[in-house]
């Protein structure tokens, strides 16, 4: 095991099981203390549920997914400056853990996140300050594979994809670019920096400057002027 391995493993804290233990098996993720104790203890209440570790950072969040096989993985998105953001780590866990769900717990209500999120794997999505209730009923829900929104989350959602299907599948623009690439480069001639583009899309900025040397050299580009050229041709970047 290499040292940031065995350091992110050290990082995840083990929860110690209780005589009840037993149903679904959950970590939580978050980097601030108060909430994080505090989701710990809602949910440690519960029946049927036990919650098996607790994790403040991406690393941590992986390491306790590969060591404690949660049925399910309560997870905050913006989790300080450290890497993998909350997005990326969800996506890592699955990858490694596939029968695991993960449910989303934040204070980000912006498309970007929720959409980030889903495409990542995320079964449900919910916004800090939901009722003990709604929280328990999420969590429920992702556990048996249901897909779960917030109710402000939902609305938005549901408007987002009628308008898709109202206005029909535009062409691609630049399609060898992926997707992800797409959303950075159009950020990028919209005259966003590295950090906030990070920001807006819950990446961390080594996994942006990652994306954007692929972005030039797909498109064959020697600098960022010369790709945010080809982008509005595109028709990316537009307000």
């Amino acid at each position: 095991m290499s040292d940031e391995a065995a350091e992110a493993a050290e990082a995840a804290e083990a929860v110690p099981e209780t005589s009840g233990a037993g149903g679904l098996r959950i970590v939580v993720v978050d980097d601030h203390p108060v909430f994080r104790m505090g989701m710990t203890a809602l949910l440690g209440s519960l029946s049927g549920l036990t919650v098996v570790a607790e994790a403040e950072d991406g690393a941590s969040a992986v390491a306790a997914a590969r060591t404690h096989r949660p049925d399910v993985v309560v997870m905050d998105l913006h989790l300080g400056d450290r890497t993998p953001s909350g997005v990326e780590a969800t996506r890592e866990i699955l990858r490694i853990r596939p029968g695991t769900a993960v449910l989303v717990v934040t204070m980000l209500d912006d498309d970007d996140s929720v959409f980030a999120s889903m495409r990542a794997g995320a079964r449900g999505y919910l916004l800090k300050g939901a009722a003990p209730a709604e929280i328990e009923r999420a969590v429920r829900a992702v556990a048996n594979g249901e897909v779960i929104l917030g109710p402000a989350v939902a609305s938005r959602a549901v408007a987002y994809l009628t308008g898709l299907r109202s206005a029909g599948a535009p062409p691609v623009a630049l399609p060898e670019l992926t997707a992800r690439e797409r959303e950075v480069l159009d950020l990028v001639a919209r005259g966003l920096d590295n950090l906030a583009i990070s920001r807006r899309l819950v990446l961390s900025p080594k996994t942006v400057r990652n994306h954007l040397s692929n972005i030039l050299t797909k498109l064959q580009a020697a600098t960022r002027a010369e790709a945010i050229v080809r982008a509005r041709q595109a028709g990316l970047g537009e307000s």
